[in-house]
């Protein structure tokens, strides 16, 4: 094991890391975040089955689901209902909840807990963009009054892309800046840690001479204890109320990722999730966010300084490999976070 763990951290470090701004950019949507209609289908269910290469995945939106596809799946969860791959029929994350799923809007205040997870509270459209591609699509409304747009597209090699945008329509975000966090429940893996490429212990000491990178375990006590692992290079300070009930959000851990990506293994599959340099995202484990023995493998983006009217985009891929074939699973992650760093 830590022979691949060198060459996948061998293989990632020559791509050399675009610089992060520390205020996210206005875009242009590539989603159908603004319209209203569009050249899409509203399926007759609440899900849509996507399926390429080795991969399968069921989509759904916020809406409880029990039938054969998605057998007691719980109101609330919205994203990927159900992973399988040709190696695994087994589903990947807790059947009742979901994996990449959209959890909380918030601004570091300590508020009731249906504003704080409007994202399972507000209404969720689906929109059937092709037979690779869906959305979910929510429209400004409840407290933060923030409209965003999911693009999940499968990839001709079973990779998941996510392009998630938004557009806050009101000043509501009382601290100056949009968080947002996603989280994916796994069920049952032998191990709960996640892996990922950087520094362990470092906080507290200068960042600026560190050793080079290892490949890092991290390991988080209980929910919200050392839950939150930054980039070596994000400073960021987001001011929060002392009681501020998100425990995730901030439980900053001592360890620092060098690169955007980690990675876990549940039944013999690698599942890995790479972002964008640019988008700053932060990386959230809990040992057990989806119940006794599922783990919860997050992550978070932050807008500061937001602007009203002005739509902000990030980008990640998901990455669903049997862990045997290490070297291609690790080549995999490296062609995509190559790829992701390149886009705009």
């Amino acid at each position: 094991m830590k022979n691949y763990r060198l060459l996948v951290f061998v293989g990632i470090a020559i791509i050399i890391s675009t610089p992060a701004s520390t205020t996210a950019q206005e875009v242009t949507p590539v989603t159908t975040i603004h319209k209203l209609k569009g050249n899409w289908n509203s399926p007759a269910k609440n899900y849509v089955i996507l399926q390429r290469g080795d991969v399968e995945i069921v989509v759904v939106n916020n809406q409880a689901v029990d039938d054969e596809i998605l057998p007691g799946h719980r109101g609330g969860y919205s994203g990927i209902a159900r992973i399988s791959h040709s190696k695994q029929s087994q589903n990947l994350f807790v059947s009742n909840y979901a994996g990449i799923n959209y959890e909380h809007i918030h601004d570091g205040r300590t508020r009731e807990r249906k504003i704080l997870f409007e994202p399972r509270n507000l209404p969720m459209e689906i929109r059937h963009i092709n037979q690779h591609t869906v959305e979910l699509y929510q429209a400004p409304a409840g407290h933060y009054k923030l409209e965003s747009c999911q693009r999940y597209e499968l990839l001709k090699d079973g990779t998941i892309q996510l392009t998630y945008e938004c557009t806050p329509r009101a000043r509501t975000f009382e601290n100056g800046y949009i968080g947002l966090f996603w989280a994916s429940y796994i069920d049952q893996p032998e191990d709960k840690s996640i892996h990922f490429s950087g520094f362990e212990n470092v906080e507290g000491k200068s960042l600026r001479d560190l050793p080079p990178p290892q490949m890092v375990r991290g390991v988080t006590p209980q929910h919200g204890i050392q839950a939150t692992h930054r980039g070596r290079l994000d400073t960021r300070m987001f001011k929060h109320d002392a009681d501020f009930p998100l425990t995730l959000v901030f439980g900053y851990s001592r360890h620092r990722f060098d690169q955007p990506w980690y990675y876990g293994v549940s039944r013999n599959m690698g599942f890995a999730q790479i972002f964008r340099s640019a988008d700053q995202i932060r990386l959230t484990q809990s040992p057990s966010g989806g119940g006794g023995g599922n783990p919860a493998w997050d992550f978070q983006y932050f807008i500061p300084d937001y602007e009203v009217g002005k739509t902000y985009r990030f980008m990640m891929r998901a990455v669903y490999h049997p862990f045997d074939q290490q070297d291609v699973f690790f080549a995999r992650i490296t062609k995509e976070y190559r790829r992701l760093n390149n886009s705009k």
